[in-house]
This record gives structure tokens, sequence and C-alpha cells, in this order.
């Protein structure tokens, strides 16, 4: 592990995780670069900042789910490889059912150049703080469409609060939101904020 890095699990207490990049669950359908384990990491501010996300939520019976944290530069590399690639239809459904995959970089979905790679972007939801149970929010973790865009219509009132109602806790630890995906959010005062970092994550 690089120096001022950390596993989110081990800075954390109870905070629960699914590193979709280390599956084949994710917008690929495989294992994307950089990803071997099933871990998530970030910067030690970042982690600091979620332990305060995690004790605010608890109050509410809630807990955090995290997807991704630190993402390798040959990762977000992959992404770009993988969005010129012929479409064979296995993920386009769930993930980007009214784009083509080659209009993710264009649409602000895929960057060539990651807050991810920083250490301290973070992709999470709300769970259900006993049984880890996500909260409805109107569209799961990477889906490419207007519906995940903060503010969206289309969503129910149940599913808008529970987004409102994570941006007020993240916001409230430090971090900022991005406009086209609700489980995005960046760390405002980021100790590597010009430094896209590559190193691979692994037990």
């Amino acid at each position: 592990m690089r120096d001022g890095f950390a596993f989110v699990d081990e800075f954390v207490p109870g905070i629960r995780w699914d590193a979709k990049y280390a599956t084949g669950d994710n917008f690929t359908g495989g294992l994307v670069d950089g990803y071997a384990a099933n871990r998530v990491v970030g910067t030690e501010a970042l982690c600091a900042a979620l332990a305060n996300a995690q004790e605010k939520a608890a109050p509410l019976g809630l807990g955090l789910l995290v997807w991704d944290g630190y993402r390798p530069q040959r990762a977000v590399d992959h992404f770009l490889r993988w969005s010129q690639e012929p479409e064979d239809g296995r993920t386009k459904p769930r993930h980007y059912p009214n784009i083509d995959r080659t209009e993710m970089v264009a649409k602000g979905y895929v960057a060539a150049k990651s807050g991810h790679s920083r250490g301290s972007t973070v992709d999470l939801t709300l769970c259900d703080l006993g049984t880890g149970e996500p909260a409805a929010m109107g569209g799961g973790f990477d889906l490419m469409d207007a519906i995940s865009h903060h503010g969206a219509g289309g969503v129910t009132r149940t599913e808008a609060e529970n987004r409102r109602r994570l941006r007020s806790i993240m916001e409230d630890c430090g971090f900022v939101p991005y406009g086209n995906e609700w489980w995005h959010y960046t760390l405002a005062d980021e100790p590597y904020p010009h430094t896209y970092f590559d190193f691979p994550i692994a037990d």
C-alpha cells in the first residue's frame, strides 16, 4: 500500500463495501485492470471523512455501502479502451440503456483522467445499518442516464429523499457532489489534487 493510503474497511469500523470493478458486476461486464482484490482503497483523508459520514448516518439507522474509491489509472485506461469496442449488448440495458458506449466520455460518465485516481473520490450509497440493504435511490450504481443526475425527475419521493439525505451527510463531512452521478463524491480538501496514481489494488 502506498504511504498516505489505506483500506477503507480497516479505517472505518462497520462500513460495508462491494468493489464492483474487482468483479464482473460492472458496466464492462468483466474484471477491470488494477483491481486484484475486492477491497476499497482511499487516501487516509478520505477514510477519515468517511468515518465521520458513517457516524452521522448511524443515528438514522443507516450505514455506508462503498463501491469504489481510489481507481488506478490503468483502470481508467481500460474503461476508455472498452468504450471504443464494438457493442455486444451484455451490459447496455442495465448501465447505459439510452446512449451508445462511444458517448460515455462526451456525456461525462467516463473520463480520461478521473478524480478517483487521485485517491479522494468515492462512489457509495446509504444502506440499512442492520441488514446492509441498500436504500432505494431510483437507479443503480453506474447507470449512465439522466435519471442518475442530482435533481432528476422520474424518481419517487422516497428515492429523492434518500438522495438528499446522502448528499447532506457527505457535504457535512467535506465532500463535493458530482452533478451527473448521485453516488459520486470528492473530498473538497483532497491531499493530492494534481496527482493521478496507478498502483494496483491488492491484499
